[in-house]
This record gives C-alpha cells, sequence and structure tokens, in this order.
C-alpha cells in the first residue's frame, strides 16, 4: 500500500526476525509441472556427478564442470598447448578481447581500485558487501577478515597477497558458524575452475593482445609468468565470487538479488582490471550456479543448509549493521545484472528454442520462495530466462539461460493455471513477498493463505485471478493481468496512483474485501467487464492526501453493469472532520466527501481516522438532498446569503437570466384563483414571472401540493440559470421530462441518489431534502446570520440538522411551528416558491430587480 509498512529487509539499517526456523524451509505441495527435466547429455546431470570435478577427469564426457561449458567448443577449439587453438567465431571473439581494450580507455581511478580490492582479497570476503548494512556485523561475528586493508603505494611493483595463506573465511566456532561452513561447503573440494581453464587453454586478454597495458597498473605484478597453466577460460574468481554470494543468498533471501548483483560486480570487475574477458566471466557465472546448486542439492548437506539459515534469521537479521549498502537500489542492481548474463553479444543461433531448466536448478529459489514447490520454482526459472542463441549459454541442460535476478521476483508467465498458497504464521516471505515481473500467459492465478502477495508488473494473463485467502495487491494498471478477477474471501488491494484495470468481469463475495488506496484524485479501478460487489470496502487514504469537498469515483464499468453493493465500507486515513458515503450509479461508484461546513456534498457516514465500520446502505437519497422554508405566512426579514461566494452558481448567469425572464414577462399578468389569500402569494407571483415555476390551465396553482424531486430540481436550475446536462444520469431519470435538470444539479454535486443508483424523481421532495440542496446552493456555511433556531423534532444527529440550523438563521425558512420543522414533511408548491425567491434575494442587485414585479 502507498507509504505503509512493508517487508523488512537486510537493506536495511535495523533488521528484525523476519522469518523464524519452521520444521522444513521447503514448501510440500506438489503441483503438475510443464518444466520436465532435460535430457542428460554425456556427462550426465549436473547435479548427479558434480563430484566427478576432480584434476583425474579431464574429458568433456567425464566431468561435468568442463560439459556445462561446452557450448564454448562453438566458439573456440582448444589446441595442444596454451597458444595454438583455433577461433571458430572470430566475430564473437574479437568482440570478446576488444571489449576489454575499450574498458581499459575509459575506466575511472575509482573502478581500478575496486578490481585491485576484488583481485587481491578473498572472494568470501568481497561477497560479504552483498549484505549490506550487515557486512560489518557478519565479518566482525566470523572474523572474516582481509590484509589488504587499503592500496600499498609500491603496488604498481609489488604483489600483496591476502593473508599469507591464513583461513580468513571465518570461523565455524562463531555463532554464525553455520553460515561459514555453508560458504565453505558450496566452495569446497568439488568448486575448482582449474579442470576447465585447462580443458579449454584460452588466454587471458592481455597476451591476446600482447600488452600488458590493459592490466589495471597496481595489478601488473599480480600477472602470472607461465601462461600454460594461467589460462583465461572460465574466470575463476567469477566461479569462487558467485559460490560464495549463492550460499549467503541461500542463508538470507532477503538480500538474494543484492548479494547476486555482488557477485556480478566481483566479476565485471576482472574484465575492469584487464585479466578476463567477459566470456571468460559469463564461463565463470554459469560454472558457479551449476556448482551452488548442486552442492545445495546434495542430500548430505541438508542439515548444514538449514541450519545455516536459522542462524541468519535468528543471529544475524536480528542485529542492527552499520556497513554501506551500495546495492541499495534495486532498477540500478537490475539494469547491472542484466547487462552482465550477456555483455552485449549478439545471438549466434535461434533465439527462439524453448527454455530448458536443469535438475536440481530450483534448489537456488527454496528458501527465496519457500511458499513454492520444486516443481513451481522450476516453471519460474523457465518463465524467466534468457532468450537462447547467446554465445556460450545454450548448454544442454540450460544453466547458462537461467536468469536468477528475475527468478526472485517471481513467473515471468503462468503457462499453466497457478495455486499460489502462502502461511503468513511462518513469517518472512511465508508472511509477504513481491512479484515485479510482467507476467504473461494463459494461465490462471489462485491465491490461498493467510499471506500477502504483491503484483508490480505490467501484466497480461489470461485465465484471471481468483483470491479465497490472505491479500492481493496490485501495484500496477493492470497488475491483475486481463481476465476475470474473483474475490471469494480475502483482501484484493489496488496501491496505484491513478487507474487500475480489471479486463474481466469483478465479483467479489460477501467474505472479500476490496481495498482501494486512495492518493490522488485520480485513483480509480476499472473493470471492462460485469461488476457484482458484496462484502467490505475499505478506503485508505494515503501519502498524505486530502480530498476537497465533492463526488470522487471509485470505480468505473460500463452503463448497467453493475450487481449488488458492498455490505459495510471503511474509512482510513482522513480526519474526523470529514463525512463521507458512497453512492451507486449506472456506471460507476462514487464517494461523497463534505465537512459539517461545507455545500458540495451529502452529510451522513462520517468516515473517520480510525478505521471504524460504516453501513453502505446508509448511502441513501435520504442523506443527500434538500431544502426549504418555513410554511407558515408570515414574511420573514432580508436574508444575509450571498448566494455568488457558491461554486455552482454565476452571479452574472443569474442577473443576465432575471432581467429576460422579466422582459419576457411584462405583458404577462397571469392571475391565480387560489393564491389571493394564500401566505405565499408574492413569493409565488414573482416565481412565475420569472419563469421558475407555472400554473395549471384552469388558473390554479395549487400552492399546497406537493413538489416532487424531479419538479424542485427543475425549479432550481431555472432559476439560477444552470444550463440543462443529462449526462449525469441515474437508473430511473433517462427517460424523465426532468433528467438534464436533474444532471446539471448532479454534476455540480448539489444533488445525489440512493444507494441503488436510483433518483425517484417522481416522490415528493421532503423539507429536510430541499434545506440540503438549497445549501448547497448558495453556501450557506459562509454566512452571516442570526443565532440558529432550534426545534425539537431536529436532533444534533439528524442527517440534515446543520442546513435545517443554517437556513432558519439566515431567514430562508421557518418551522411549521415556533418548536417544529417537520423535516421529513412534504414541500408544497408555495413553499417550494418561496425559498428560491429569498434566496434569489439575498443578493441585493437581483433584489433589486425583482422587487417590483
Amino acid at each position: 500500500m502507498k507509504n505503509k509498512n512493508k517487508l523488512v529487509s537486510a537493506a536495511m539499517g535495523t533488521l528484525l526476525l523476519i522469518n523464524p526456523a519452521v520444521d522444513s524451509i521447503t514448501a510440500s505441495a506438489a503441483d503438475h509441472s510443464s518444466v520436465p527435466l532435460p535430457t542428460a547429455p554425456a556427462w550426465g546431470h549436473f547435479v548427479d556427478g558434480y563430484k566427478n570435478n576432480i584434476p583425474a577427469n579431464m574429458t568433456l564426457e567425464s566431468n561435468p564442470a568442463i560439459g556445462v561449458l561446452s557450448g564454448f567448443l562453438k566458439l573456440w577449439t582448444p589446441g595442444t598447448s596454451w597458444d595454438n587453438g583455433t577461433k571458430l567465431n572470430s566475430e564473437v571473439l574479437d568482440y570478446n578481447i576488444q571489449y576489454v581494450a575499450n574498458l581499459s580507455k575509459t575506466r575511472t581511478k575509482e573502478m581500478e581500485d575496486a578490481a585491485y580490492y576484488d583481485d587481491r582479497r578473498n572472494q568470501t570476503y568481497g561477497a560479504i558487501d552483498g549484505l549490506g548494512s550487515l557486512a560489518d556485523v557478519y565479518r566482525s561475528t566470523t572474523n572474516t577478515y582481509t590484509t589488504i586493508a587499503n592500496i600499498p603505494e609500491d603496488a604498481t611493483t609489488v604483489k600483496y597477497n591476502d593473508g599469507n595463506g591464513e583461513n580468513k573465511g571465518g570461523s565455524s566456532d562463531s555463532s554464525l558458524g553455520k553460515m561459514v561452513d555453508l560458504i565453505g561447503i558450496v566452495r569446497g573440494n568439488y568448486a575448482s575452475s582449474n579442470q576447465a581453464k585447462k580443458y579449454y587453454s584460452y588466454m587471458r586478454p592481455w597476451r591476446w593482445l600482447d600488452t600488458t597495458s590493459v592490466i589495471v597498473p597496481t595489478l601488473v605484478p599480480a600477472r602470472s609468468s607461465t601462461p600454460e597453466s594461467d589460462g583465461g577460460f572460465p574466470s575463476g574468481h567469477t566461479n569462487a565470487s558467485y559460490l560464495a554470494s549463492l550460499a549467503l543468498a541461500y542463508a538470507v533471501p532477503e538480500r538474494f538479488q543484492e548479494l547476486l548483483t555482488r557477485a556480478s560486480e566481483m566479476g565485471n570487475n576482472r574484465i575492469v582490471a584487464g585479466m578476463h574477458s567477459p566470456l571468460d566471466v559469463m564461463g565463470g557465472r554459469v560454472l558457479a550456479t551449476a556448482l551452488a546448486a548442486s552442492a545445495l542439492a546434495d542430500p548430505d548437506n541438508a542439515a548444514l543448509k538449514q541450519a545455516a539459515y536459522e542462524q541468519a534469521h535468528e543471529t544475524l537479521l536480528t542485529q542492527t549493521g552499520t556497513a554501506v549498502d551500495r546495492f541499495s537500489n534495486y532498477e540500478q542492481n537490475k539494469k547491472d545484472f542484466t547487462d552482465r548474463l550477456t555483455y552485449g553479444f549478439t545471438p549466434i543461433s535461434s533465439t527462439t528454442e524453448p527454455t530448458v531448466v536443469p535438475k536440481g536448478a530450483e534448489v537456488l529459489l527454496e528458501t527465496r520462495q519457500p511458499y513454492l514447490s520444486d516443481e513451481q520454482r522450476r516453471e519460474v526459472l523457465a518463465t524467466t530466462g534468457l532468450p537462447s542463441g547467446y554465445p556460450l549459454l545454450d548448454d544442454p541442460e540450460g544453466w547458462g539461460r537461467l536468469n536468477l535476478f528475475a527468478a526472485a521476483d517471481g513467473y515471468g508467465a503462468f503457462n499453466n493455471n497457478v495455486t499460489v498458497t502462502m502461511d503468513a504464521i511462518k513469517g518472512g516471505f511465508y508472511a509477504k513477498d513481491t512479484w515485479k515481473n510482467n507476467i504473461a500467459g494463459t494461465g490462471k492465478l489462485t491465491k490461498e493463505g493467510t499471506g500477502s502477495l504483491t503484483l508490480t508488473g505490467s501484466n497480461t494473463y489470461a485465465g484471471g485471478t481468483e483470491l479465497n485467502a490472505g491479500t492481493l495487491t496490485g501495484k500496477s494498471t493492470i497488475a491483475f493481468g486481463s481476465g476475470d478477477v474473483a474475490n471469494n474471501g480475502g483482501t484484493l488491494a489496488e496501491d496505484v496512483i491513478g487507474k487500475v484495470t480489471i479486463g474481466g468481469d469483478f465479483t467479489q463475495a460477501a467474505d472479500g474485501t476490496l481495498e482501494l488506496n486512495m492518493a490522488s484524485a485520480n485513483d480509480v479501478l476499472e473493470t471492462k467487464g460485469a461488476v457484482e460487489v458484496n462484502g467490505k470496502l475499505h478506503l485508505s487514504f494515503t501519502n498524505g492526501y486530502a480530498p476537497g469537498t465533492g463526488t470522487y469515483t471509485l470505480m468505473e464499468y460500463a452503463d448497467g453493469a453493475r450487481t449488488g453493493q458492498f455490505s459495510s465500507v471503511q474509512i482510513d486515513g482522513l480526519s474526523s472532520s470529514y463525512i463521507t458515503q458512497v453512492f451507486y450509479r449506472s456506471d460507476k461508484i462514487v464517494l461523497n466527501v463534505t465537512t459539517p461546513t461545507s455545500t458540495t456534498d451529502p452529510v451522513v457516514v462520517p468516515g473517520t481516522g480510525s478505521g471504524t465500520d460504516t453501513n453502505a446502505n446508509t448511502g441513501t437519497e435520504q442523506g443527500t438532498d434538500t431544502d426549504n422554508q418555513g410554511s407558515n405566512g408570515t414574511e420573514q426579514p432580508e436574508t444575509t446569503v450571498n448566494p455568488f461566494q457558491s461554486n455552482v452558481v454565476n452571479r452574472d448567469a443569474v442577473l443576465n437570466a432575471v432581467n429576460k425572464a422579466i422582459a419576457a414577462s411584462n405583458n404577462d399578468n397571469q392571475s391565480f384563483s387560489d393564491i389571493s389569500n394564500h401566505w405565499g402569494s408574492s413569493f409565488i407571483h414573482k416565481a412565475v414571472k420569472l419563469g421558475i415555476i407555472t400554473g395549471y390551465e384552469n388558473h390554479t396553482f395549487r400552492p399546497n401540493s406537493p413538489v416532487t424531486r424531479a419538479e424542485f430540481t427543475a425549479m432550481i436550475a431555472r432559476a439560477f440559470a444552470l444550463t440543462p446536462d443529462a449526462s449525469a444520469s441515474f437508473n430511473d431519470t433517462g427517460s424523465s421530462w426532468a433528467a438534464g435538470y436533474i444532471g446539471v444539479l448532479a454534476n455540480k454535486g448539489a444533488i445525489t441518489g440512493y444507494s441503488d443508483g436510483s433518483f425517484k424523481p417522481n416522490a415528493p421532495i421532503s423539507r429536510a431534502e430541499m434545506v440540503v440542496i438549497i445549501s448547497r446552493i448558495l453556501n450557506l456555511d459562509i454566512l452571516a446570520a442570526g443565532q440558529p433556531v432550534s426545534f425539537n423534532d431536529v436532533s444534533s444527529s439528524f442527517w440534515a440538522a446543520n442546513e435545517i440550523a443554517r437556513a432558519s438563521s439566515a431567514n430562508l425558512v421557518q418551522g411549521i411551528s415556533a418548536s417544529s420543522f417537520s423535516p421529513n414533511g412534504t414541500t408544497t408548491r408555495a413553499e417550494a416558491a418561496t425559498l428560491i425567491i429569498r434566496a434569489l434575494e439575498s443578493d441585493s442587485s437581483i433584489k433589486a430587480l425583482i422587487e417590483g414585479v
């Protein structure tokens, strides 16, 4: 929600215990998967044979570390020596080396220093930077250290090593010792890149260029003088950096993407250093991904990885760190990591080959998406992978095409129906997660469980969305895809400034809650299909947004497409001075907002800032329209209201209309047989002359007959020169003779309809309703008048009490007696005419015009 509490992340300086240890890290649900295992290549599935990566196995078929990089053989044929291999694709390989040369000409001193540190320091020490503010806590707790504290002045001539062989990777006996051991096992005996280096025998960039000028000056002493044992492909530093980072990411999935970004940075710094090429670094990443997944999927390591995860959450994440978090910018992290996946290479083969997901790769997401099954994690990996065709990356099992950064952001497509069950009591990502990808596909999303899932992508999945429990939040215009949305029992929330669109039908059952977060007047939920509402509506005003008085559209739909209404309404984030009410129209659901002193909206349901429930069914016209004056025959003194301070009417337009009406009626001496002795005869005479009201063909006026809601609306519109406009229709006014009058007053906020979308034009208008309408027309909250008149039959809690008090103090209306107002009594034609003339005469210029009529 806008500006609401978010999942606590290890990116923050202060960390909470956000994912306590549970019985099992992984979800147990089984789903049908559309991502079958790839056929085992000649060397077997990597995770089954990763322990074959030893010096004794130096063939493609015997060593999976060599096999997983076999895509390099489409570019390069190793020779019998370090310097006699054959280029098979000169265009790709020349670009690969030229990339290093070009970068060496544009790198900055800051980049060179960073490259020096990442070259000389242990990769585990460097990877810990990905923990952000907790990096210093982890290092001090585990005693992970470096002896390269700065760059010595003679570094350009002297090679400095980190610790001279000491164990700097941390202590197993520390309170985070299981995390240390997990990194150790992932970087263990079978994780070397040396066998692949020796097999592929591809030179380092500075040997291809026959110059050391591409090497960062402080690293020149670190270059090897034995090229036969110093291959460039793959990068060993990159391999080690990713291995350490992926081990940490398993234990601290709250920093999954930040740790990946740090690993990619360490790999990129090998290119900055001039020590490796982009293909070297890409190979190091691919190899490390397969090696890390193999160690984490190994049953022998199950207890260790669980213990490491628990230590991370019980000890590390409960601390407050002070280190600088260089990876707090998600968008920058995403760009950097994504760019480094392919380094600008152009695809060299088909880009439309189906994605395959390696056996066991799903373990890499085990703690990041614990609420998914292994089969679902495979689907995530399949729908977020890279396109085919890039140099090196099309290995048989699919390790090269994995995009773990994107996978951490959830599905990229629903190719099948997806059911997500999140158990909030387990904490962490079980309780709250966000999917940021643009989700495509034909499948359907079903959300189960008490946890909260947020969708932020521009989603086009067509199978629909079903919410049965917990919370599902949309944070983009089309977060809920292009299909139907059904809320059967959870909280469906939108958190978008502007319009959110539901592409199909929207239905909400009695147990559902629709949460609309209002941060601007443009925040609207649009539904393309039919709408059926029930249950609760929760409106939350956020980001400090304070609406003015008026009518605000909450939901839009096709005319007549809605059925049902909310059983209750909760409003948060508004001052208690606001008064609110929800109304249902034929094509929209709106919120009317007013204050006790405003005149543009209905006075009914208070919208408090405390989150109390209000009954949506009270939003009927009863709490909306009205206004009138007294009906006894006594003449009332001049009022002090100025109607032309209202936003509803225009003084010049009213003056012009009065002038024209008087001129047109100069020869009209119409008289009525039934008003000569009536208390309101003078007001009736003026109203008729001004064309506000007419009599009957038999020369009667019928002063005591009731006035309908349509008739009073027409009288108001004529009196105050409001141009008819039928665009604001109610479901029962389309064929009414007064549709234009009703429409213009509705658009001006002077009237509203009933909760069922009707206006009831032919119903008699009550005295209270008449008073409220004229109050809005005249802006009675700014009048300067005498003491308000109180009536025994108008309690302070009566919905129109304030308007009746103001109108009576302005001498626009009187009670039927000294102590009674009869607010629910029927308004007569004489009362309506009298009230309107008194309102017009509150302006001295208009009064002068019509005084002699």
